[in-house]
């Protein structure tokens, strides 16, 4: 008898994971922290299984402790009877109100078992979303941007929670960035916007995030070579494939073996 922390995706019902729609039907009370979740969560199962949960609108951390110790009170009886899943949207692990049951059901039920399953973040999600590629390599800092506020220092960084825009834009250019915002990615509930503009994207939305990086960033990869392929630049692979004597270079040569091991030091090798 397990306490399941799933995470459900960005917020499309088909990006749940395989092993999340499974835990959904299973169990046999499904607990939501708020209506998205939960409506993403009844594209896989019957209302019939949704368990009502009641989280005050406030920054009053007694209020919210007291909160917590209720739902965990509601929930652990439940856990140790049969299966329960607890929802949230994203991974329950990253920037999740799951983090709060878990610590409350830790410090008052601590006999009941608890598995988390993981979810696609919108840490992963926005690069598809957004068109952007996170080389081989890079480093990506994840801050929090809510209420103007304009994080630096990092090469690359991705902003949750940017609830207005211009502000935090203002910042960001001043420090040198280039910034890309998202709003409702993989979300099916809202409008999906991404732009580069702030002023389309000034309304307050907690579902907003940025995408920003340095504006002198080069980050120089081995296939970048072929997009000189065609341009009149000369093909640096035909070095690659011969010898200074003109003679072929096998497979198993110098060139061929350095590039594998860069490969398998971005942890790309089979097996892993």
């Amino acid at each position: 008898m397990t306490l399941f922390g799933v995470g459900l995706g960005p917020g499309e019902a088909d990006l749940v994971t395989v092993r999340g729609k499974e835990v959904l039907e299973n169990a046999d009370v499904v607990y939501s922290p708020g209506r998205l979740s939960r409506s993403v969560a009844l594209e896989h199962v019957d209302e019939s299984k949704i368990g009502d949960l009641d989280f005050p609108m406030t920054k009053d951390e007694e209020k919210l402790r007291s909160a917590w110790k209720e739902a965990a009170a509601e929930i652990a009886p439940n856990a140790r009877e049969g299966d329960v899943a607890f929802v949230t949207l994203g991974d329950p692990n990253v920037y999740s109100t799951f983090g709060h049951l878990r610590r409350t059901i830790d410090a008052f039920h601590p006999d009941v078992e608890l598995e988390i399953v993981p979810g696609v973040s919108a840490v992963t999600a926005f690069a598809t979303a957004m068109g952007v590629e996170i080389e081989a390599g890079a480093g990506l800092s994840l801050r929090e941007a809510a209420n103007g506020h304009s994080p630096t220092g990092p090469d690359r960084m991705i902003l949750f929670k940017v609830t207005d825009a211009p502000a935090t834009h203002e910042g960001l250019v001043e420090a040198g960035y280039e910034v890309t915002y998202g709003r409702r990615l993989f979300m099916e509930q809202g409008e999906t916007l991404v732009t580069e503009d702030p002023a389309e994207i000034d309304e307050r939305d907690y579902y907003t995030l940025a995408y920003a990086v340095k504006a002198d960033l080069e980050v120089e990869q081995a296939t970048a070579a072929f997009q000189q392929e065609g341009d009149g630049t000369e093909d640096a692979s035909s070095e690659a494939d011969s010898s200074s004597s003109g003679e072929p270079v096998a497979d198993g040569g110098e060139v061929v073996v350095e590039e594998m091991a860069e490969g398998c030091a971005h942890g790309d090798c089979g097996g892993h």
